[in-house]
């Protein structure tokens, strides 16, 4: 049976990472960084590096921890308190998680350079205007003992800091993974930043050459061997969308107790107590959904699909509550800049649609149980 209460350990490392995130990666540091145009935090991520989270899903033969998915969603949920700005998802995460597939000499130096802070990843993946990783048409034409790409990819969140893209291709044998530079000849990169100030790429590759060295599996088993690494990045947002929630709403408790309104707070209105109540069940039945993820992630990376599913649809959901009571029992000043609420509710838009959204997920649970 799963345990579905945090360990001693991942305890620890809870209160070390909400100690380091207080600390370097406030949302004050946040708003500075939306006021600078800037998408990324080099200072940030080379303390996560530096305190081990980048090898967090490393093996220690790569010079990672090796703690798992369920400690990976710890350090994300902490991160989702503050809306901390990090390649973490894409490199620590998604490709983490595909590269350790691979008994390769050249992904385990990938993962060495990942634990070391060396190398970051961004995950292309979707074409249209919805995540669906059946959809390919990025194509992979067999040119000597290599390919050549040609096509686009959209919304690469990370795509426009990453060193490396993992990029999933049509070929004539199947779908294809590939592991580029991310500054490879042909290769353009259209960089946004999105409304919770991170960054997102349109990708495209125009006759884009690649050594059959760079092929990460065998020509046909990309999307079976990104679905790992796809799943582990579904989780860890789901982890962070938390983090995310339970933050908006110690910040909306807060204000409850503190204004006033007729002489008395506004915590002693039955019918705001009654929507704490409510969002708060919601967290933690939310809460049990994605450590239950993670375990089975430990576990049984095979079997996790519905887990993880269940976890992203419930995330996306509880999020967007949350930011949305947040807003509203803040009143007026909710929608004022003025106020950190409204950061909280532009992550949970970015991070609903980001790797499946509610309709996505919802489906893959009704498939899954048979309806």
């Amino acid at each position: 049976m799963l345990k579905l209460i945090q360990t001693e350990e991942e305890i620890m490392l809870q209160e070390a990472a909400r100690g380091l995130l207080d600390r370097s990666a406030p949302v004050s540091r946040l708003r500075e960084l939306r006021d600078a145009n800037q998408t990324r935090d080099d200072a940030l991520w080379q303390e996560m590096v530096d305190a081990g989270w980048a090898g967090i899903l490393v093996p220690e033969s790569a010079g990672g921890a090796d703690m798992g998915h369920t400690a990976a969603h710890v350090l994300a949920r902490e991160m989702g308190r503050t809306l901390a700005v990090s390649p973490f998802l894409s490199t620590a995460v998604m490709a983490a998680t595909v590269l350790r597939r691979l008994d390769d000499p050249r992904c385990q130096a990938a993962l060495a350079q990942i634990a070391s802070g060396a190398r970051t990843y961004a995950i292309a993946v979707d074409e249209g205007s919805k995540f669906n990783p059946e959809r390919i048409e990025l194509m992979a034409e067999k040119r000597g003992n290599g390919y050549v790409l040609k096509g686009e990819k959209r919304f690469v969140v990370d795509g426009g800091n990453a060193d490396h893209v993992l990029v999933l291709a049509q070929s004539k044998d199947g779908p294809c993974l590939f592991d580029l530079p991310a500054d490879r000849a042909g290769l353009r990169r259209n960089v946004s930043a999105m409304i919770d100030s991170r960054d997102a790429a349109r990708l495209e590759f125009d006759d884009v050459a690649v050594s059959g060295d760079e092929l990460l599996g065998a020509a046909g088993d990309g999307r079976a061997l990104l679905r790992y690494g796809l799943e582990a990045g579904q989780a860890a947002l789901a982890a962070e969308s938390t983090g995310l929630a339970q933050a908006a709403f110690a910040i909306t408790t807060e204000y409850l107790k503190e204004r006033k309104q007729f002489g008395v707070t506004i915590a002693s209105f039955q019918a705001l107590q009654h929507r704490a109540a409510h969002l708060w069940c919601e967290i933690e039945m939310t809460t049990s959904a994605v450590l239950q993820a993670g375990r089975i992630l430990d576990a049984d990376p095979d079997a996790a699909t519905l887990a993880v599913s269940v976890a992203k649809a419930r995330a996306i959901d509880t999020a967007q509550l949350a930011a949305r009571e947040g807003v509203q029992m803040h009143g007026g000043i909710g929608m004022t800049d003025a106020y950190d609420m409204g950061f909280y509710m532009k992550r949970a838009r970015v991070a609903a649609e980001w790797l499946g959204d509610y309709g996505y997920h919802a489906a893959q649970v009704a498939q899954l149980r048979g309806f």
